[in-house]
């Protein structure tokens, strides 16, 4: 069953007549309409009438808009105005540009611009190395999409995709002091996105690519690797990869059991799963099935996408070709990233004893994760409004502050298993339990311990 959320939260300014029962009245019916009150105020009060400001979150649009009526629906009782406060929020967009330097007076104007910028225009023309120094290069990041995977909205095109860039882009800022900029090309050509991401790349320290549909993404990434001088992470594949492995971590320390030994199913073999395998892979996991659309992968298929052969090669020992839910029996560990309600009750149910359940598709997981705890030990999504948040925000502003402070242009298996390994070790012993493996999004110390895991790792 849904439950309201902030991500639909909604004021409502009310009309009504001046007496003592009138909030308590507004409140009520929007707690029998389902909705979450949240904030109640008195705005203007006189001898006959009261304006009241109520916010509460709903569970969808729709229910928001049927609370919204249920109140106009009370005697005497107005509501003058209904404010989304998520697209309040979004108004003029979310970002930004401010100068680091003040302008003040014809001296500062002078240095920050002409004549002398020329100088320094100069000293990077004779050593482009310098513009990492003299330049935002040194801490920016493009955000670089073509909008056609937009997590639970799939292809919706550049122009729809930038909010969700902008709000990248803030995290970024928010989680390790990272300048990053949105950058949604209007085209899917592979090639026309490789060729205008290495023509920005001048401005840039970093690029994160983002919500670019599989599989052209893997040929976009591996290019701008093999062609830039700059770190490319494509944060849907290695910054799911990165939490989920801290979180399976945390979760096998929970109950009492070793990455080697687990038999882990995987269901969703586009950018993210491919690159949860790999990583589980390179931290000791040897009892991998994938499953896709048509079941498992496996060797005695022959698989028109290289990726998909590449998992047939590495995984499944055993050659399993059944189906999602056979491979479910007897399983310790399932990991979601495909689609909702693949799963019921009774397939978890299936699974080994102290089993494992991470049921990431947003924004409807895999499986009711009420329904899942039942008979899992540890149960985590990718939503907020549960426990065991598995959020790339831990992963991706920490791992690309080091990237940038350690000056590099590749990214390694060892870096993104360090950054996984400093995020774990965030939740310590005394905190460590089925409800709490991944330490809170607003944890201040989550992306410098990663900055300095990524820092280590180089180094190493």
């Amino acid at each position: 069953m849904a439950v309201p959320s902030p991500g639909y939260s909604m004021t409502l300014r009310v009309e009504t007549p001046a007496s003592f029962s009138a909030t308590s009245e507004i409140a009520t019916a929007i707690s029998a309409a389902g909705a979450a009150v949240t904030a109640l105020d008195v705005a203007e009060s006189n001898h006959s009438t009261m304006v009241v400001d109520v916010t509460f979150d709903a569970t969808d649009a729709d229910h928001g808009q049927r609370v919204q009526l249920a109140v106009d629906a009370l005697e005497s009782i107005t509501v003058r105005k209904a404010s989304d406060r998520t697209f309040l929020m979004h108004l003029g967009g979310k970002l930004e540009v401010v100068p680091k330097v003040p302008l003040r007076n014809r001296d500062d104007l002078s240095r920050a611009y002409t004549p002398g910028v020329a100088r320094v225009c100069m000293a990077i023309h004779e050593n482009p190395a310098d513009a990492r120094n003299l330049t935002i290069k040194r801490n920016t990041v493009a955000v670089v999409t073509d909008g056609t995977a937009v997590l639970g909205l799939g292809d919706i095109g550049p122009a729809a995709a930038l909010p969700v860039m902008e709000g990248k882009a803030a995290l970024f800022k928010q989680f390790a002091d990272v300048d990053a900029w949105p950058v949604c090309l209007d085209t899917k050509d592979t090639d026309e996105i490789v060729a205008i991401v290495k023509a920005l790349a001048p401005v840039y320290g970093g690029v994160n690519l983002e919500d670019i549909a599989a599989p052209r993404c893997f040929e976009i990434e591996a290019r701008l690797r093999e062609e830039l001088d700059i770190p490319v992470f494509h944060d849907d594949q290695h910054g799911t990869a990165i939490v989920t492995l801290a979180a399976l971590r945390n979760a096998l320390r929970v109950v009492g059991k070793n990455m080697e030994d687990v038999r882990i199913v995987v269901s969703g073999v586009g950018a993210a799963g491919h690159a949860i395998i790999q990583l589980l892979l390179g931290s000791g996991a040897k009892h991998i099935v994938a499953a896709g659309r048509s079941g498992a992968i496996h060797r005695g298929e022959n698989y028109v996408d290289e990726h998909r052969s590449w998992i047939a090669q590495h995984t499944n020992p055993e050659d399993f070709s059944g189906t999602l839910h056979q491979a479910l029996v007897g399983a310790d560990v399932f990991i979601g990233v495909s689609a909702p309600g693949l799963l019921q009750e009774e397939h978890v149910a299936s699974m080994n004893t102290d089993a494992i359940v991470f049921a990431m598709a947003n924004p409807d997981p895999e499986v009711d994760p009420a329904a899942a705890a039942k008979h899992a030990a540890v149960v985590a999504t990718g939503r907020s409004d549960y426990p065991n948040q598995i959020n790339n925000v831990l992963a991706f502003p920490g791992f690309f502050r080091g990237l940038l402070d350690a000056n590099v242009s590749d990214i390694t298996t060892e870096m993104l298993v360090a950054a996984a390994d400093a995020i774990a070790h965030r939740v310590s012993p005394d905190e460590l339990h089925s409800g709490f493996i991944v330490p809170s999004v607003f944890d201040a110390q989550v992306a410098p311990d990663v900055a300095a895991a990524v820092v280590a790792a180089v180094a190493r």
